[in-house]
């Protein structure tokens, strides 16, 4: 064991030493069932806090790596050949509420989106009218892809990047990249326009049941799907958050044959763990996770604004097949999202409402 920490890298020591670890877990070094170094032998080793090390370990077990185990230390409970095992006959727990539940206030403050509004037509005069390229504006691509990769850990050039209204009319691009020929996987239960547009396109749709920690194994081995659609923070209506061992277990999945995960991300910006999510897209170089997020949980529903991130190897294929439809968003709401995260007032709505949320969360214990 020796973990090293960068103090001029810009990231915090404990994201440093939770990414070193969550390697380490990943590759074996550390097995499923096995103790993790105390944290004083950590801190010592590398030079800082037990309380650094503290951190980097909560965050190891919020995302199902580790667990804490009270006078005994940390334990691993990932594995790295988890699924594809026996069916789970752990049914998920159900939400009721609407596509969003939470105890704190999300919306996002009225009066900085009107003077960011106002700012927009002072700056961008008549421009607002312009009629937008058809994958989006540069400008809201390329705050979307700085935004991503510092806070979401995706890298992706602006030309990956396709803005669109709304989840429903994404679903529908993806079907028009990917093929009609291609069998589709959703969750069960699911966010019901997503077979609903699925089912409207045409194609054939295989239905996972969910368990607890993300899809059942055996389903998911069984099943003839070539392209995999799953909302693996909080999927509604379940509430099931894919644990770390379900999430790899996606990306075994794919890696197998030509598949595709379509990562329907849409509320993890609002975890309550003390970083952001990990996603399926910046955990895996092959090219075959499509991400896809949306402003109407993050900043209104109104705006009806969201994005797909391709991966790489798909752009080519996207501009040919897909290239000619007009981007959906108007000019004006795409020049106000992007001042909104270029000037910080997005992470910074974001922040608050996680800070808020976790206050909550502790007021009920």
């Amino acid at each position: 064991m020796r973990y090293t920490i960068d103090k001029t890298a810009g990231v915090p020591a404990y994201l440093q030493l939770y990414r070193q670890v969550r390697d380490d877990i990943v590759g074996g070094v550390y097995p499923c069932g096995g103790k993790l170094p105390s944290k004083r032998t950590v801190a010592d080793d590398a030079g800082i806090s037990s309380v650094t090390v503290e951190h980097a370990y909560a965050l190891l077990c919020d995302e199902g790596y580790t667990e804490s185990r009270e006078r005994s230390g940390y334990f691993v409970i990932f594995r790295a050949d988890d699924g594809f095992a026996a069916p789970s006959n752990d049914a998920p727990p159900v939400r009721h509420a609407g596509r969003r539940e939470s105890s704190a206030s999300v919306d996002f403050p009225f009066s900085v989106l009107a003077k960011t509004m106002r700012r927009v037509i002072s700056n961008y005069g008549e421009s607002i009218l312009d009629r937008s390229p058809n994958k989006g504006s540069e400008e809201l691509r390329e705050a979307v892809s700085r935004y991503l990769a510092r806070s979401r850990g995706i890298r992706a050039l602006p030309e990956q990047i396709i803005i669109g209204s709304g989840s429903e009319y994404m679903y529908n691009l993806i079907v028009g990249l990917l093929g009609r020929n291609k069998v589709y996987a959703v969750e069960t239960p699911s966010y019901k326009k997503i077979e609903q547009v699925y089912g409207s396109s045409g194609v054939k749709l295989e239905k996972l049941p969910l368990g607890r920690n993300g899809i059942d194994s055996a389903a998911l081995k069984n099943c003839c799907a070539d392209v995999l659609h799953i909302s693996p923070y909080r999927s509604y209506p379940s509430g099931v958050t894919a644990s770390a061992s379900k999430r790899h277990e996606y990306l075994r999945w794919a890696a197998r044959g030509d598949r595709f995960i379509v990562e329907d991300d849409f509320e993890s910006e609002f975890s309550l763990s003390q970083k952001p999510e990990e996603t399926l897209f910046s955990h895996t170089d092959r090219g075959n996770v499509i991400y896809m997020n949306t402003f109407s949980m993050t900043v209104s529903p109104s705006l009806r604004a969201g994005y797909t991130v391709l991966p790489e190897r798909l752009t080519a294929a996207f501009d040919e097949r897909l290239g000619f439809y007009s981007c959906t968003v108007p000019t004006y709401v795409q020049f106000v999202l992007a001042e909104l995260i270029s000037n910080g007032d997005f992470e910074r709505h974001i922040n608050r409402v996680r800070r808020a949320e976790r206050r909550a969360l502790q007021a009920e214990k």
